[in-house]
């Protein structure tokens, strides 16, 4: 079987373990089911996820024109803290950014190798965890803009880490007494006092289970330094495909290329 389109980041679904579909230009496959099969992968251009242009990708699956003008790849989606929308300020389009800003957000731990902190959407939860490889997730807070929980967030991580390592991520390895609750209780003093409203120390730890084993060894390949890779899917985890040998690749970082997958 053979596919062809545009790349953008796999979507998910939660279970026991967690379903994923390859989204190819609206081809929907659901990626559980190729596992034990070989793939075979080539990257044949680009198309922007914003403007389809055929330009090469920047970042964010987004050509170099539409990352410094779209809305949805504003600083603010990095920095939540830099919103505006809150005091009625426009950054690039205000109707979008007032539907992303001015939406509830959550504040949450995860556990992705390390204990990190992080901002997501209300509406984004689990997908957001799923997205980056957790293990473990806690909500700590929810807000009722993007600001709000941007503040929360820059003040924990002072104290605790608010990026994934991926490298760890992929190992999986974690210890059994971790407790994201003991972390939840033991950071409260560090939510800044006009946001102590917020705090939320009743949410459950969820446990979120891949179809992934811990391979012996990890190396990360792009389309851009390796075109073509074939390779038999052993796993999933966060947006990585595992292949057998530990070559992984993470669909979400190839958001706007284009590319031909074919099914042995």
């Amino acid at each position: 079987m053979k596919f062809h389109g545009q790349i953008l980041k796999m979507r998910t679904e939660i279970g026991t373990p967690i379903q994923y579909y390859m989204n190819l230009s609206g081809d929907m496959l659901n990626v559980n089911l190729l596992i034990g099969r070989s793939l075979k992968l080539s990257h044949t251009g680009y198309e922007c996820v914003n403007c389809g242009s055929s330009q090469p990708v920047y970042r964010m699956g987004f050509c170099k024109k539409c990352f410094f003008e779209s809305p949805y790849a504003s600083e603010t989606i990095i920095r939540p803290e830099l919103s505006r929308a809150h005091l009625g300020e426009e950054e690039r389009n205000f109707e979008v950014e007032k539907k992303i800003q001015l939406a509830p957000h959550i504040v949450y731990l995860a556990y992705t190798g390390d204990v990190k902190v992080g901002v997501t959407r209300e509406h984004q939860v689990p997908t957001r965890w799923i997205d980056q490889g957790a293990t473990f997730a806690l909500p700590i807070a929810k807000t009722e803009n993007r600001y709000e929980a941007g503040m929360i967030e820059m003040a924990l991580k002072n104290h605790l880490p608010d990026k994934t390592n991926y490298r760890k991520m992929l190992q999986d390895d974690y210890e059994d007494d971790l407790d994201l609750a003991d972390f939840r209780e033991k950071i409260k003093e560090y939510f800044p006092e006009e946001y102590q409203n917020f705090f939320r120390h009743d949410d459950e730890i969820i446990r979120l289970d891949y179809p992934y084993d811990t391979p012996e060894k990890i190396s990360v390949f792009s389309l851009d330094k390796q075109p073509e890779f074939e390779g038999k899917l052993i796993g999933i985890k966060g947006q990585y495909l595992n292949f057998e040998g530990g070559n992984q690749i993470n669909i979400r970082a190839h958001e706007g290329y284009t590319m031909t997958l074919e099914i042995f």
